[in-house]
């Protein structure tokens, strides 16, 4: 039986997506392509900041109409951030206790966020900690483990309910070329490219969708090898996407490709990207136009013209002491003069 205070959290949540508008479709010029054309979604502008915010709604909604979180239950999460901070928003708004389970190494942006929404925040030493140590809390606390790497991929409606893609595809059409040829996107739950692969798959568009996976991540391998038993020891330096595991979102069946994009090109496109648009964005979206110019260039290279999408997932604001701090990159990126020599060309 549905309580008064679930009817009253979800008619919240259901209140707070009413007030916000939808994220910007924005046209990036690539002149060198005459016949291609690139939008940036820009998911930095939900009210916490990052695509998650999606995410977090969804999950909460899931965890409410399942009957997992009642009133006064504690909400676990393992996160590298973005979601966490987005959840912690949510928690805030239902008057709930909020943990967030996630890396040392996480920006302090972010953890500074959580903190202001009322989350705690549980450090652990690897990213490969977290799922065992937010079990650990949630079974500890009597509260819920939200999950969002097994939960990602169906707790969002992708047949449509103003959905990313819904979104994307409303976006484009009236646009020269409203049927994207590409949708590009990184991989961190994997919950956001099974929405996409899926809303393309039942709405029948001939799009493809491409997964990008960063170093020191798994997805890539797990594709080509079509293997889901893959791990890797060290974690992803590019916030917010790369898992050592395939998570169980990752939903390799609804992918058409996936492509490989080393750290030094995320970062170099990051800072490639601040000039064309006159602001910063997180390193997530780096990879993501990485991976959209390299198919950009094979379209024209093949004489195909057509439209690409891909995301901005978040502000770089949250990143002045890793991803826009010279010392850091030096440290743990690497020398950015290849990758920032092929940029100027596009």
């Amino acid at each position: 039986m549905t309580t008064q205070w679930t009817t009253s959290a979800i008619n919240a949540i259901q209140a707070d997506y009413q007030r916000s508008a939808d994220t910007h479709l924005i046209p990036l010029e690539l002149p060198v392509y005459p016949g291609v054309s690139l939008y940036l979604k820009d998911e930095s502008t939900h009210p916490t900041g990052s695509l998650k915010h999606r995410l977090a709604r969804s999950l909460f909604l899931y965890g409410l109409c399942n009957g997992r979180i009642r009133e006064g239950t504690p909400v676990i999460e393992a996160s590298s951030g973005s979601t966490a901070v987005s959840e912690a928003y949510f928690a805030r708004l239902l008057g709930l206790p909020f943990i967030a389970v996630m890396p040392r190494c996480t920006a302090r942006r972010k953890i500074e966020q959580i903190e202001f929404y009322g989350g705690q925040c549980h450090f652990v030493d690897s990213s490969a900690q977290i799922y065992a140590e937010s079990e650990r809390l949630a079974r500890e606390t009597g509260g819920h483990y939200m999950d969002q790497f097994t939960y990602a991929e169906r707790a969002t409606d992708w047949r449509g309910n103003n959905n990313i893609a819904e979104s994307i595809y409303r976006q484009m059409s009236r646009e020269a070329r409203p049927v994207p040829r590409y949708i590009v996107m990184s991989a961190g739950t994997g919950g956001t490219s099974a929405t996409l692969g899926r809303f393309i798959r039942y709405q029948g568009h001939d799009t493809r969708l491409v997964v990008v996976d960063p170093e020191n991540s798994v997805f890539y391998d797990c594709y080509h090898q079509k293997c889901s038993h893959l791990r890797c020891d060290t974690g992803s330096k590019i916030e917010g996407i790369g898992r050592p595991r395939a998570e169980p979102s990752f939903i390799p069946g609804v992918i058409d490709d996936v492509l490989k994009v080393s750290d030094q090109c995320s970062i170099a496109t990051l800072y490639w990207l601040e000039k064309l648009l006159g602001r910063r964005t997180g390193a997530s979206t780096g990879t993501n136009v990485w991976g959209a110019l390299q198919l950009a260039k094979q379209m024209h290279e093949q004489k195909q013209t057509g439209s690409i999408v891909t995301l901005i997932c978040d502000s770089g604001e949250r990143y002045p002491d890793t991803y826009y701090n010279p010392q850091w990159v030096a440290e743990n990126i690497g020398d950015l003069t290849d990758a920032q020599a092929i940029l100027p060309k596009w």
